[in-house]
């Protein structure tokens, strides 16, 4: 089984790449967002791999982030997503904004990926919402496992949130900005100064 990738970009088109590796050139599916990583022709890339062995085939699925191959498992794990439809999620919603979607149940955030409408989307909320739990995205894509979002056990940050979705925010959009609000305060900031740096990220 593959399980990285590392040569050089041979060309890529939508919805996969070709990746030279000393002289064989492997066949990658990704995300657009992943695509868009990965430069031009001749560049060097590496890339967290997902190989799926069927009968008729052998697929590679490539992955810039270890959060977004393991949203890619994940997302697959809900009745009616496949491998395309979890690449297109993906290439519609980053790995944080798809926790932060879930952890809220913000289905209107989720439709916005094509092929993923509000039946599937409370479906993938309602079987994800406690497997994101498990996992924390950090700025680069890690994945630590066994360790709740923060925001899940901050209370401020909850608050201020709530507020936040009473003037009429979406819960993503809500999430974000505190979050992104305490990350600048730090974690000892009240719910005054969360809503207030919120509301200037909003406005931004």
């Amino acid at each position: 089984m593959i399980g990285k990738l590392k040569g050089r970009l041979d060309e890529s088109g939508e919805g996969q790449a070709i990746v030279d590796v000393g002289g064989v050139g492997y066949l990658v599916f990704a995300s657009n967002r992943t695509l868009a990583q990965l430069g031009r022709p001749g560049d060097a890339v590496s890339l967290l791999i997902e190989t799926h062995v069927r009968e008729d085939h052998i697929h590679l699925y490539g992955f810039a982030e270890a959060g977004e191959q393991a949203w890619f498992r994940l997302l697959q794990s809900v009745q009616g997503v496949g491998s395309r439809l979890a690449l297109a999620i993906l290439s519609t919603l980053s790995s944080s904004e798809l926790t932060r979607a879930v952890a809220s149940g913000d289905k209107t955030a989720l439709t916005r990926a094509p092929g993923v409408g509000a039946k599937l989307a409370l479906r993938m909320i309602s079987e994800l919402k406690d497997k994101v739990a498990t996992l924390q995205l950090g700025p680069a894509g890690k994945v630590e496992p066994g360790v709740a979002p923060a925001l899940d056990q901050d209370v401020a940050a909850k608050d201020a949130a709530l507020a936040l979705e009473g003037l009429g925010y979406r819960p993503s959009e809500a999430l974000a900005a505190v979050s992104k609000a305490r990350d600048t305060l730090g974690e000892a900031a009240g719910v005054e100064d969360l809503l207030k740096a919120a509301l200037k990220e909003l406005a931004r």
